[in-house]
């Protein structure tokens, strides 16, 4: 018998040349996921490091996972780790491995992106990492120039973990970044704000992110200057910057390179097996189905082969679906309750 979902997506396909690709209305970031190489390994190393909480681990396998990742056969092992109010989902493919991160991989390069964790004292957290013998990503601490009206004052140090991902710690000074950063705490790392990603042209991305998905644009700039390149190992880095939101989570920040332009694309083949896919769990009280035509109007294209009950990121979540953006960073959009 043929799936309804494939029926539904097929008609939405056709319609789509006549009708607007309308906003998904997503609700939430309800968290980022990276895929890692070893999952025990990796939450010994983001609750140490980084003291976050660990959540039970789980195992999926079978049509659901096949079809939501578009890998087959598929055996995946999960985790979630919190920092704070916000999550990482750790992911592990224990059939099929993927291939590892380009060692040669820059922070301009196209598959790159980034989780930004807050910090109660830049010195200190430096220190904490400098201690659990973290690799460096970024000389040391930069401060970004009061010049830069919306981004003086604020600290920031890129890092790596054990795969290679980037990670980002930040600090936002009095009157930066959302109120409850400046709220008194006993935690060093306080939760995460944004996760970043590099695209070739912001305009495009927009299409996908707000027009197609709904977050709504809440900030925008331009950085660049000895400190950027410093915190970025790219010279010379000249950046266009866009944050998006939706109502809840964290948000989503557009990193264009106007300079230097030899970013490197994400590998066409790229597969949520290999250790340079992250993915953004979205949330939306919506059937996630219409995306198959407007995520291809936005210049993206479907991971899933429809809408899936996959158990993943978490039991209570059904009817999910992954799509890439124009650039090939993936969303996970969710029908949660």
């Amino acid at each position: 018998m043929t799936n309804p979902r494939v029926i539904l997506a097929c008609v939405l396909l056709w319609l789509a040349p006549a009708c607007g690709a309308l906003a998904q209305a997503v609700r939430a970031v309800e968290s980022v996921a990276i895929t890692v190489s070893d999952l025990d390994a990796s939450i010994r190393w983001y609750t140490r490091v980084l003291h976050a909480t660990a959540e039970p681990k789980r195992e999926h396998a079978g049509d659901g996972v096949e079809r939501l990742f578009g890998v087959f056969p598929a055996r995946v092992r999960t985790a979630r780790v919190r920092i704070g109010d916000e999550a990482i989902d750790l992911v592990q493919f224990l059939a099929p491995s993927g291939r590892p991160m380009p060692a040669d991989s820059r922070a301009n390069d196209r598959w790159f992106q980034h989780a930004a964790i807050v910090v109660r004292d830049m010195d200190e957290a430096y220190d904490a990492l400098r201690d659990a013998g973290v690799a460096f990503a970024s000389s040391e601490p930069q401060r970004l120039p009061d010049w830069n009206p919306g981004a003086g004052g604020i600290r920031a140090f890129y890092f790596r973990d054990p795969d290679g991902h980037f990670l980002e710690v930040i600090w936002f000074p009095p009157g930066k970044g959302d109120p409850r950063w400046q709220q008194r705490a006993d935690r060093l790392f306080l939760g995460i704000d944004h996760t970043a990603i590099v695209v070739d042209d912001t305009d495009a991305a927009l299409r996908f992110y707000r027009d197609t998905l709904g977050l709504r644009v809440v900030g925008a700039g331009e950085n660049y200057g000895p400190e950027q390149e410093r915190l970025n190992a790219v010279f010379p880095a000249r950046l266009r910057i866009t944050t998006l939101r939706a109502p809840g989570g964290p948000g989503v920040e557009l990193l264009e390179y106007l300079t230097p332009r030899d970013g490197r694309p994400a590998p066409l083949d790229s597969r949520a097996s290999d250790l340079w896919h992250w993915h953004v769990v979205m949330t939306t009280p919506d059937d996630p189905a219409p995306l198959f035509s407007s995520a291809r109007r936005a210049g993206g294209a479907p991971v899933s082969p429809f809408p899936v009950d996959a158990d993943f990121p978490a039991p209570e979540n059904a009817e999910s679906l992954l799509v890439r953006d124009p650039d090939g960073h993936a969303v996970l959009v969710t029908r949660a309750p």
